[in-house]
Formats: C-alpha cells, sequence, structure tokens
C-alpha cells in the first residue's frame, strides 16, 4: 500500500466552493431535519439497549482516519467480524443475498434491529454524518468512508479515491448501492475523485433523493 501522508495544501478556488456547499447544506439540512433526528434517536433507544448514535474509525482524504458518527442499526457490541467476513465473500464476487436488488449487501443480517432495518432502507442511519461535514472530516458528496480493514483489498490505483474527502453520497449511492461488487464500486469512486466538478455534486445531490425513495439495494 502506497504511503499518502496527509500534508497541509492551500485549498483551489473549486474546493473553497465544494467546502462553502458543505456547510451551507450541514446547516440547513440539520435545522430542517431535527425533529427527525429526535425521532430517531427515541425510536432506537425503545428499540434495543445501547447509545443511539456510534462511532466507527474510517478512512478520511490522504487516508487519515477519522470517527464516522452513525446512528445505531445493530445491536449493541454486534460482532464485526460478520461484516469483515462479508467483505471478504464480497471480494470474491460471491453475492451476499437473492435479492436481485441487493447481492452484494447482507439482507438476513440477524444483528440488525427492527428499527434498524427502517433506518437502512431509508438511509436515515446515514444523518449523523452532517456533524462529519460540518467538522470538515467529510463532504455531502464524495465516496463511501472505507472501513479501515477494507483497504486490505485495495490495489494501489484504488487509493485515488483518497484524494478527496469521502461523502455522504455519491456516485456508487446514486448508480450502484449493493447492486454492484466492491470493484465496480472502487471504480466509480476513482472516477469521482478524478473529475468532479461543483455541477457533478449538484447533479448528484439532487439524483439522491429519488434513489433512495426508490430504494433499490438499499438494505
Amino acid at each position: 500500500m502506497p504511503s499518502h501522508e496527509a500534508t497541509r495544501r492551500k485549498a483551489t478556488p473549486r474546493e473553497f466552493g465544494k467546502r462553502a456547499l458543505d456547510v451551507a447544506i450541514g446547516v440547513l439540512a440539520i435545522v430542517v431535519l431535527a425533529p427527525i433526528f429526535m425521532v430517531v434517536w427515541i425510536a432506537i433507544h425503545l428499540d434495543s439497549p445501547g447509545p443511539a448514535v456510534f462511532r466507527q474509525r474510517r478512512i478520511g482524504r490522504d487516508e487519515k482516519p477519522f470517527n464516522c458518527f452513525k446512528f445505531r442499526t445493530l445491536r449493541h457490541n454486534a460482532d464485526e467480524n460478520v461484516h469483515r467476513d462479508a467483505i471478504r465473500r464480497a471480494w470474491a464476487k460471491e453475492p451476499l443475498s437473492n435479492d436481485p436488488d441487493a447481492p452484494y449487501k447482507l439482507t438476513d443480517d440477524p444483528r440488525v434491529t427492527r428499527v434498524g432495518r427502517w433506518l437502512r432502507r431509508t438511509s436515515l442511519d446515514e444523518l449523523p454524518q452532517l456533524l462529519n461535514v460540518l467538522r470538515g472530516e467529510m463532504s455531502i458528496v464524495g465516496p463511501r468512508p472505507a472501513i479501515p480493514y477494507e483497504l486490505e483489498y485495495f490495489r494501489d490505483w484504488h487509493h485515488k479515491r483518497h484524494i478527496v474527502k469521502p461523502g455522504i453520497t455519491g456516485i456508487c449511492q446514486v448508480r450502484g448501492r449493493g447492486r454492484v461488487c466492491p470493484e465496480v464500486m472502487l471504480e466509480m469512486d476513482v472516477e469521482y475523485a478524478m473529475n468532479w466538478t461543483l455541477w457533478t455534486d449538484l447533479k448528484l445531490i439532487a439524483l439522491t433523493l429519488p434513489a433512495v425513495l426508490r430504494g433499490h439495494g438499499a438494505r
């Protein structure tokens, strides 16, 4: 794996514009969605013991680790080896379910709570990542933030996805979700990282809501 040491860099005009867009959308979304945050928070606590929000170590820009926030969809202290094994099988191109809309998703994961299934289907579990956006660790649009052990499967050129911040939504969420294998998802990520524009971001943001409402590949 190549070394990608984070360095201070001067933001380009388009990066400045992206950051301004992130902050504007992040603040607006938190204010508008505050009632939904509260409802989800209460629902999680009523459904199963444990914190409503959990932090998971993820890989950010320049491969710098950060704590990613999500609403908890699994039982508290669930065994992460289940996901590790799923990643291994997905990289071997083994379908993880019989669902044609989500062959590379664990649709029958016993660790997922009742509320967690609903949160995953609606993508509401991602809402706390708006805090990561305001903290500057994530962007509204970008590659999905990888879990450290997923990098074990990356080829050298896959690391190009880390030249940009990870995002809440992106090409994979709009085009792929659970319907494509990990390598195809990484190809999409690299395509975005190498060619993104503010116009691309605006289009992907506009396409995200219809993709979420359709629910294909979301489990």
